[in-house]
């Protein structure tokens, strides 16, 4: 996939706003996507994530800068990812927001969210740069503008915006893991405890990633790294899985990225603790495959599946 930056914001005949009544344009002309349409929107960096894609001619990229603008609006509006490709595809307050207003079809699903998310996590990882937080960071005036009038706002600042984002990336990873786990369990029939048995549900990763709005993403990836410890006490009485891809690749997630405190508790490893960055796992569906400049998006388009 190469990347190509999102220039074209020109109004076609098509644009939905032309269908509006004049009261309708008025009150969009005050609501919070006027202040994210002409302040947030054009102040998002899209080169900045130029790093993640292929420099070989190739499908073009989901626009960046409607990617990144949605995942600011689902912080600040507090929204689950299902949520905002919902409003993407009929709220006309977010498509203006995002300047969609003119595509025939909204260019975002949930998992290009997620996707989006894996490929800078694994940048990240590779080459300790947060690009989400280094595009956040330079829109912090905009984005403190737009927080003081968005009607639902939570209390965040830039950085929190930043944070929240990654967090949920390092979330779907712990996630993929332990229900790769429970489902590999559950076909060789190993009980698996009442507590853990929703991650072998069909729509649970949906639920879990998507939906959850209770708890914030690290609060989420703590209970899921739990889990993985009572699954793992389970694989080990048995001895029955020691062979299998699934439980290999959650002991080395957990290795990599926890650590167990002088109380014998274990926690999540801070970022600038974990070791041998290059070589961390990034991708349960290709546990071999390390970050290559400009060439991420092969390796963790199946991420999610």
């Amino acid at each position: 996939m190469s990347f190509v930056k999102n220039d074209n914001q020109q109004l076609t005949v098509l644009d939905s706003t032309f269908n509006l009544t004049e009261r309708e344009k008025r009150m969009l002309e005050k609501s919070w996507a006027k202040t994210f349409a002409d302040k947030v929107f054009p102040a998002i960096d899209e080169n900045i994530f130029s790093v993640l894609y292929s420099e070989k001619a190739s499908r073009p990229n989901t626009p960046v800068n409607v990617i990144v603008g949605a995942l600011i609006l689902k912080e600040a509006l507090n929204v689950t990812d299902y949520e905002i490709v919902e409003a993407m595809a009929f709220d006309i307050l977010y498509q203006y927001a995002l300047h969609t207003t003119s595509f025939e079809e909204q260019p975002i699903s949930d998992r290009t969210l997620s996707r989006f998310r894996a490929r800078v996590l694994s940048y990240e990882t590779e080459n300790d740069v947060d690009l989400i937080h280094e595009c956040v960071v330079k829109m912090a005036k905009e984005i403190s503008d737009f927080m003081d009038i968005t009607p639902d706002k939570q209390r965040m600042d830039s950085l929190m915006v930043a944070a929240n984002i990654r967090n949920l990336s390092l979330l779907e990873l712990f996630y993929t893991c332990v229900a790769n786990l429970c489902k590999i369990m559950d076909e060789r029939g190993t009980k698996i405890p009442d507590e853990q048995h929703h991650y072998v549900e069909k729509d649970d990763y949906n639920k879990c990633i998507y939906h959850k709005r209770d708890m914030d993403a690290t609060e989420r990836t703590v209970i899921v790294m739990k889990d993985a410890d009572i699954l793992i006490k389970i694989c080990d009485s048995t001895g029955d899985f020691d062979d299998t891809s699934e439980y290999q690749l959650l002991i080395r997630l957990l290795k990599e990225r926890t650590i167990i405190d002088d109380d014998g508790l274990r926690r999540l490893q801070p970022k600038e603790k974990v070791e041998n960055p290059s070589e961390v796992l990034l991708n349960p569906s290709d546990p071999e495959a390390t970050f290559r400049y400009k060439a991420c998006a092969s390796i963790l388009d199946t991420l999610e599946t």
